[in-house]
Protein backbone atom coordinates (compact mmCIF):
# COMPACT_ATOMS: atom_id res chain seq x y z
CA UNK A 1 0.00 0.00 0.00
CA UNK A 2 2.92 2.30 0.70
CA UNK A 3 3.94 2.19 -2.98
CA UNK A 4 0.44 3.32 -3.98
CA UNK A 5 0.66 6.26 -1.56
CA UNK A 6 4.09 7.17 -2.93
CA UNK A 7 2.84 7.05 -6.52
CA UNK A 8 -0.18 9.19 -5.57
CA UNK A 9 2.00 11.73 -3.74
CA UNK A 10 4.36 11.91 -6.73
CA UNK A 11 1.49 12.47 -9.16
CA UNK A 12 -0.02 15.05 -6.83
CA UNK A 13 3.29 16.93 -6.67
CA UNK A 14 3.52 17.01 -10.48
CA UNK A 15 -0.04 18.34 -10.74
CA UNK A 16 0.53 20.98 -8.06
CA UNK A 17 3.83 22.09 -9.62
CA UNK A 18 1.94 22.78 -12.87
CA UNK A 19 -1.01 24.47 -11.20
CA UNK A 20 -3.36 21.75 -12.44
CA UNK A 21 -6.70 21.19 -10.74
CA UNK A 22 -7.27 17.58 -9.70
CA UNK A 23 -8.39 15.22 -6.97
CA UNK A 24 -7.69 11.61 -6.12
CA UNK A 25 -10.64 9.27 -6.47
CA UNK A 26 -11.10 5.50 -6.52
CA UNK A 27 -9.51 3.23 -3.94
CA UNK A 28 -7.46 5.93 -2.24
CA UNK A 29 -10.51 8.13 -1.62
CA UNK A 30 -12.44 5.03 -0.55
CA UNK A 31 -9.84 4.36 2.15
CA UNK A 32 -10.73 7.75 3.61
CA UNK A 33 -14.52 7.56 3.41
CA UNK A 34 -15.68 3.96 3.13
CA UNK A 35 -14.73 0.45 4.01
CA UNK A 36 -11.06 0.23 3.10
CA UNK A 37 -10.04 -2.41 0.63
CA UNK A 38 -6.68 -3.05 -0.94
CA UNK A 39 -6.03 -0.90 -3.97
CA UNK A 40 -3.21 -1.43 -6.42
CA UNK A 41 -3.50 1.73 -8.49
CA UNK A 42 -3.97 5.47 -8.32
CA UNK A 43 -7.10 7.05 -9.79
CA UNK A 44 -7.28 10.79 -10.32
CA UNK A 45 -9.62 13.25 -11.98
CA UNK A 46 -7.59 15.94 -13.74
CA UNK A 47 -9.49 18.96 -15.03
CA UNK A 48 -8.40 19.34 -18.63
CA UNK A 49 -11.62 20.78 -20.02
CA UNK A 50 -12.58 20.04 -23.60
CA UNK A 51 -10.17 20.80 -26.41
CA UNK A 52 -7.04 21.15 -24.26
CA UNK A 53 -6.53 17.53 -23.25
CA UNK A 54 -3.52 16.93 -25.48
CA UNK A 55 -1.21 19.32 -23.60
CA UNK A 56 -1.96 17.54 -20.30
CA UNK A 57 -1.57 14.11 -21.88
CA UNK A 58 1.79 14.96 -23.47
CA UNK A 59 3.10 16.44 -20.20
CA UNK A 60 2.14 13.31 -18.27
CA UNK A 61 3.60 11.02 -20.93
CA UNK A 62 6.88 12.88 -20.37
CA UNK A 63 6.77 11.78 -16.73
CA UNK A 64 5.26 8.29 -16.81
CA UNK A 65 5.24 5.20 -19.02
CA UNK A 66 2.03 4.40 -20.90
CA UNK A 67 0.14 1.17 -20.28
CA UNK A 68 -1.45 0.99 -23.73
CA UNK A 69 -0.18 1.40 -27.27
CA UNK A 70 -0.88 4.84 -28.74
CA UNK A 71 -1.80 6.35 -25.36
CA UNK A 72 -2.65 9.76 -26.83
CA UNK A 73 -5.31 8.37 -29.16
CA UNK A 74 -6.65 6.08 -26.43
CA UNK A 75 -6.90 8.94 -23.94
CA UNK A 76 -8.58 11.29 -26.40
CA UNK A 77 -11.11 8.59 -27.34
CA UNK A 78 -11.86 7.24 -23.85
CA UNK A 79 -11.05 10.35 -21.75
CA UNK A 80 -8.71 8.34 -19.55
CA UNK A 81 -4.92 8.20 -19.72
CA UNK A 82 -3.47 4.88 -18.53
CA UNK A 83 -0.01 5.34 -17.04
CA UNK A 84 2.45 3.45 -14.88
CA UNK A 85 4.76 4.82 -12.19
CA UNK A 86 8.39 3.67 -12.12
CA UNK A 87 7.44 1.45 -9.16
CA UNK A 88 4.93 -0.40 -11.34
CA UNK A 89 1.85 1.17 -9.75
CA UNK A 90 -0.86 1.86 -12.32
CA UNK A 91 -2.16 5.41 -12.66
CA UNK A 92 -5.55 6.10 -14.28
CA UNK A 93 -6.02 9.76 -15.14
CA UNK A 94 -9.64 10.69 -15.92
CA UNK A 95 -9.68 13.76 -18.17
CA UNK A 96 -12.33 15.88 -16.49
CA UNK A 97 -14.37 18.69 -17.93
CA UNK A 98 -18.00 18.23 -16.91
CA UNK A 99 -19.55 20.52 -14.27
CA UNK A 100 -19.78 17.63 -11.80
CA UNK A 101 -16.04 16.95 -12.17
CA UNK A 102 -15.30 20.63 -11.61
CA UNK A 103 -17.41 20.53 -8.46
CA UNK A 104 -15.70 17.37 -7.21
CA UNK A 105 -12.25 18.91 -7.67
CA UNK A 106 -13.32 22.16 -6.02
CA UNK A 107 -14.67 20.26 -2.98
CA UNK A 108 -11.63 17.98 -2.58
CA UNK A 109 -9.70 18.21 0.68
CA UNK A 110 -6.36 16.85 1.90
CA UNK A 111 -6.17 13.87 4.23
CA UNK A 112 -3.15 12.36 5.98
CA UNK A 113 -2.93 8.73 4.83
CA UNK A 114 0.48 8.08 6.36
CA UNK A 115 2.71 10.26 8.53
CA UNK A 116 3.43 13.35 6.45
CA UNK A 117 1.60 12.01 3.37
CA UNK A 118 -1.34 14.31 2.69
CA UNK A 119 -3.35 13.46 -0.43
CA UNK A 120 -6.12 15.56 -1.98
CA UNK A 121 -9.20 13.35 -2.25
CA UNK A 122 -12.73 13.73 -3.50
CA UNK A 123 -15.46 14.15 -0.89
CA UNK A 124 -17.55 11.21 0.28
CA UNK A 125 -20.55 12.59 -1.65
CA UNK A 126 -18.58 12.96 -4.87
CA UNK A 127 -17.19 9.47 -4.50
CA UNK A 128 -20.74 8.12 -4.11
CA UNK A 129 -21.80 9.93 -7.29
CA UNK A 130 -18.82 8.53 -9.23
CA UNK A 131 -19.25 4.99 -8.00
CA UNK A 132 -23.03 4.90 -8.37
CA UNK A 133 -22.68 6.25 -11.92
CA UNK A 134 -20.10 3.55 -12.75
CA UNK A 135 -22.53 1.00 -11.24
CA UNK A 136 -20.19 -2.00 -11.31
CA UNK A 137 -20.77 -4.66 -8.62
CA UNK A 138 -17.66 -3.60 -6.68
CA UNK A 139 -18.76 0.04 -6.90
CA UNK A 140 -22.07 -0.77 -5.21
CA UNK A 141 -20.20 -2.54 -2.40
CA UNK A 142 -18.06 0.59 -2.04
CA UNK A 143 -21.11 2.88 -2.04
CA UNK A 144 -22.71 0.81 0.70
CA UNK A 145 -19.54 1.04 2.79
CA UNK A 146 -19.40 4.83 2.41
CA UNK A 147 -23.09 5.23 3.29
CA UNK A 148 -22.73 3.04 6.39
CA UNK A 149 -19.51 4.65 7.57
CA UNK A 150 -20.46 8.28 6.90
CA UNK A 151 -24.12 8.01 7.91
CA UNK A 152 -25.93 11.27 8.59
CA UNK A 153 -22.87 13.34 7.64
CA UNK A 154 -23.65 12.80 3.96
CA UNK A 155 -25.25 15.62 1.99
CA UNK A 156 -27.93 13.68 0.12
CA UNK A 157 -29.24 16.79 -1.64
CA UNK A 158 -25.80 17.31 -3.18
CA UNK A 159 -25.58 13.66 -4.22
CA UNK A 160 -29.03 13.75 -5.86
CA UNK A 161 -28.34 17.09 -7.54
CA UNK A 162 -25.23 15.73 -9.28
CA UNK A 163 -26.15 12.08 -9.82
CA UNK A 164 -29.65 12.58 -11.25
CA UNK A 165 -28.56 14.34 -14.49
CA UNK A 166 -25.75 11.82 -15.02
CA UNK A 167 -28.22 8.95 -14.64
CA UNK A 168 -30.58 10.61 -17.14
CA UNK A 169 -27.67 10.97 -19.57
CA UNK A 170 -26.75 7.31 -19.09
CA UNK A 171 -30.43 6.30 -19.36
CA UNK A 172 -30.20 4.04 -16.30
CA UNK A 173 -32.82 5.20 -13.75
CA UNK A 174 -32.28 2.00 -11.80
CA UNK A 175 -29.08 3.58 -10.43
CA UNK A 176 -31.14 6.04 -8.38
CA UNK A 177 -33.43 3.24 -7.21
CA UNK A 178 -30.52 1.10 -6.05
CA UNK A 179 -28.91 4.03 -4.23
CA UNK A 180 -32.22 4.76 -2.48
CA UNK A 181 -32.37 1.13 -1.29
CA UNK A 182 -28.81 1.30 0.04
CA UNK A 183 -29.64 4.54 1.83
CA UNK A 184 -32.80 3.08 3.37
CA UNK A 185 -31.01 -0.12 4.44
CA UNK A 186 -28.25 1.91 6.12
CA UNK A 187 -30.59 3.10 8.86
CA UNK A 188 -32.29 6.14 10.31
CA UNK A 189 -29.37 8.57 9.90
CA UNK A 190 -29.62 8.21 6.14
CA UNK A 191 -33.35 8.66 5.64
CA UNK A 192 -34.77 11.35 3.39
Amino acid sequence: MLEVYRAAADLQRHCEDRGWRFCLIGGIALMRWGEPRETIDVDVTLLTGFGHEEEFIRALLGLYAARVPDPLAFALTHRVLLLQAASGVGIDVALGGMPFEESAVARATPYEFAPGVFLLTASAEDLIVMKAFAARPKDWVDVEGIVIRQGARLDWNYIDHHLRPLVVLKEEPEILERLARIRADAGPGNQA
